[in-house]
């Protein structure tokens, strides 16, 4: 894609986005990949960049900005087929882990017909500001959500999660059948391809450094809010052709958007793409900031496997169990009345 968007640029622009074309086309043909995300900032810039926004009294409390300093998203997928040609169908083994300072706060897999989920339920409600009960105050009946909040993996049926979802959204065709999912048709993909490579070539400047041990990087550049207004106007008349698309910010909601330069580092080892660095720093306005940047790194997916020890329940009695153990304990919820 980025190889068009520089067709109109220099010989260096042309270059860049050739390179860049080629590496999303090898992430393409790949049958697992892993990518792990985090936030390059530490607590006090993100505090310092929150105050700009923020009423006062509602400030970002330190420990929010501890964990969004360290926090990481981590993603592997396994897939029969290379990634840009896998229908859901193509999937066989899946998992996402989200990481704070102290360790992991949740984290599932999908392995074959089940997912296996397993939370830091403390962590994650003192990070909410809504502590959840400790699993050693709830009684036996509460179940699954007991094993949920000790940490615990459980085990819970694709097919069942599906059934649950189709039927809360109402995807539910004639007679009971799921409903078909909407598809964004080959038609609508060139078009939005073409949309995106007029913006790129009209807005982004390319620059090319390498190494002798193989590692290269392509940096581009692009005003920042020229680049997202320009890109919501190319896509905005797709709009009705996007399957489940939410109604598109117009120009007007970008005005008081910084429009200082921004520039994302692709780094590229042998021809392949191993990582994305976006600076944002020059986005801040009046806050003094260091180092503020959104990393993304990619590598070869580990296959995931299933846990041991995981206990295998149904949807049902996690819900019936949150919802009960939302109520204090000792009236309406747990350990009081029914739940």
């Amino acid at each position: 894609m980025l190889a068009g968007s520089a067709a109109c640029g220099t010989v260096e622009n042309l270059s860049a986005g050739q390179k860049l074309d080629n590496a999303f086309t090898k992430l393409g043909d790949a049958r697992s990949l892993s990518f792990e995300l985090d936030l390059d900032a530490d607590a006090a810039t993100l505090k310092a960049l929150d105050a700009e926004s923020s009423e006062p009294g509602e400030e970002m409390p330190d420990e929010v900005a501890e964990l969004l300093s360290d926090a990481r998203i981590s993603f592997s997928v396994h897939s029969k087929k290379p990634i840009d040609k896998s229908d859901e169908k193509d999937f066989t083994a899946m998992a996402v882990k989200f990481s704070g300072p102290d360790g992991d706060l949740l984290e599932y897999r999908m392995v074959g017909v089940h997912l296996y989920v397993r939370v830091d339920a403390e962590a994650l409600g003192q990070m909410a500001g809504s502590p959840m009960p400790p699993a050693d105050e709830l009684p036996a009946e509460a179940g699954a959500f007991k094993k949920l909040l000790a940490g615990e993996w459980l085990k819970l049926s694709m097919k069942e999660l599906e059934e649950t979802r189709d039927e809360m959204s109402g995807a539910r065709g004639p007679g009971g059948e799921p409903a078909a999912e909407p598809s964004l048709d080959a038609r609508t993909q060139k078009k939005l391809t073409k949309a995106l490579r007029q913006v790129f070539a009209e807005q982004v400047d390319f620059t090319t450094s390498g190494g002798s041990d193989g590692t290269e990087h392509v940096k581009a550049t692009a005003p920042f809010r020229t680049l997202i207004t320009e890109l919501f106007d190319e896509i905005r008349p797709l709009q009705k052709d996007l399957p489940g698309a939410p109604e598109l910010p117009t120009a007007k909601e970008f005005k008081d958007a910084p429009n200082k330069k921004v520039t994302a580092d692709f780094t590229l080892k042998n021809g392949e793409l191993t990582e994305v660095s976006v600076d944002l720093s020059k986005l801040a306005e009046k806050a003094k900031v260091k180092k503020l940047a959104l990393v993304l790194r990619i590598g070869k997916g580990e296959k995931a496997t299933a846990p041991a020890g995981a206990t295998e329940v149904r949807i049902d009695e996690i819900m019936s169990g949150l919802l009960g153990g939302m109520r204090p304990v000792g009236e309406e919820g747990f350990g009081g009345g029914e739940f």
